[in-house]
């Protein structure tokens, strides 16, 4: 299937959407966001139910469906997909799992330790991977491989094994116990003991007395989630008619662009958090236009702030993102002789007083560049996307009116 000529973006700001503060406001109603705002103006702006009821609202699942793939279809799991992205070679019959490098308190039992911090710090790729290379070696795996991916997210590969393991997202227990939200299920017992070792061979790590030293927040524990078998995507292009492009920090995006047969992009310097390459990212997407027909931009920041409860960081998450991703490119496709389609939304929210995500609709904007028209929206945020009353039911359907 062959579509006319034109392009497509979608700036996917993870997390971004919010509930009110006691004043009313939302890191995305306050942050200042000139070409997002200046784009709702004359698109059509709504909002979108990316997460199917009854489907936990990770990234896993919102942004397969805002990229066209039911979830209730095509989901298999979280790491499965960032498996894919690291070049973890899975059979039909393996499980794999995330495995975080986190911070766990101190002083108490294992099992009475409080989740610190589920990101360890955002630990560097680098001293990352010292950690997962000593934990292979001295980890009581029973025939599981650990592989190391980007920063705190890494892989744990169970071949030819059962299914059914009940562990929940450490973003998801930030600052609570850990004792309710252990592993369960299959392989519980085995889940458990790796965790309990990697704490008493992480807590004195060298790696981690440096960290220490400088004031940052140890690698001192994995934990294990997101369990799931290998993904069957249907190819893009043939799905669609358009060639396209991946471009995010995160591997669970890259893997859903690999299964989906795109072209993945790495952007160096590009690390998912407020600190990344943006303009980078804004470069290799102006790039990425000239030889593809859609591009899915994908930026994490706002939603890390988001599990962090950070409000400010988040606001100025979305500023640089609408700044030096959405000006930029919007003033490429706007220099061009081709028409054009842009669509804005977070994938799911991430509330800062939640530190979590959320199934709530989230607010979106599709700008057709033939076919422009008044939307009544000044501000781009959630209050105002739901007073259109405009409403997607799924992220399916959000992709479908954007190829329309």
């Amino acid at each position: 299937m062959e579509r006319t000529a034109k392009k497509y973006v979608v700036v996917l700001f993870d997390g971004m959407a919010d509930y009110p503060d006691e004043k009313g406001n939302t890191p995305m109603k306050e942050a200042y966001k000139p070409f997002s705002d200046a784009l709702a103006a004359k698109a059509e702006t709504g909002l979108c139910q990316t997460v199917p009821d009854g489907m936990k609202p990770g990234s896993d699942v919102a942004n397969l469906s805002v990229m066209g793939y039911a979830p209730e279809r095509y989901y298999t799991g979280r790491s499965p997909l960032e498996a894919l992205s690291i070049g973890v070679k899975m059979g039909p019959e393996d499980v794999s799992y995330r495995c975080n490098l986190v911070t766990l308190s101190e002083t108490e039992d294992y099992e009475n330790k409080i989740m610190t911090d589920y990101s360890a710090g955002e630990i560097t790729t680098q001293e990352a991977h010292e950690l997962i290379a000593f934990l292979s070696e001295r980890l009581p795996l029973d025939g599981a491989e650990l592989y190391g991916g980007v920063s705190y997210r890494h892989c744990l590969l169970l071949k030819n094994a059962g299914t059914g393991a009940i562990l929940t997202p450490p973003h998801d227990i930030s600052d609570r116990k850990i004792t309710e939200y252990l592993p369960e299920g299959e392989h519980a017992e085995s889940f458990l003991k790796i965790m309990k070792k990697s704490y008493e061979l992480l807590k004195d790590h060298p790696v981690n007395l440096k960290r220490r030293e400088r004031g940052l927040n140890p690698a001192n524990s994995v934990w294990l989630w997101g369990e799931g078998r290998k993904p069957a995507l249907d190819d893009f292009y043939r799905k669609h008619g358009l060639k396209g492009a991946v471009i995010s920090a995160v591997d669970l995006i890259k893997g859903i662009g690999i299964a989906a047969g795109m072209e993945v992009i790495d952007v160096q310097g590009a690390t998912g958090t407020i600190k990344s390459n943006f303009d980078g990212k804004a470069e290799a997407a102006i790039n990425a236009l000239k030889k593809n027909d859609f591009v899915y931009i994908h930026l994490e920041a706002p939603d890390e702030c988001g599990h962090q409860g950070n409000y400010a960081e988040k606001k100025l998450a979305i500023e640089l993102i609408d700044r030096k991703i959405v000006g930029p490119v919007l003033k490429y496709l706007e220099s061009q002789k081709t028409p054009f389609k842009i669509a804005i939304l977070p994938d799911h929210a991430t509330p800062v007083v939640k530190k979590t995500h959320v199934s709530d609709p989230v607010p979106y904007l599709i700008y057709d560049s033939e076919h422009p028209y008044e939307s009544g929206v000044n501000v781009f945020d959630e209050e105002n996307a739901a007073k259109t009353g405009v409403f997607t039911e799924s992220g399916v359907a959000f992709m479908e009116k954007l190829l329309a």
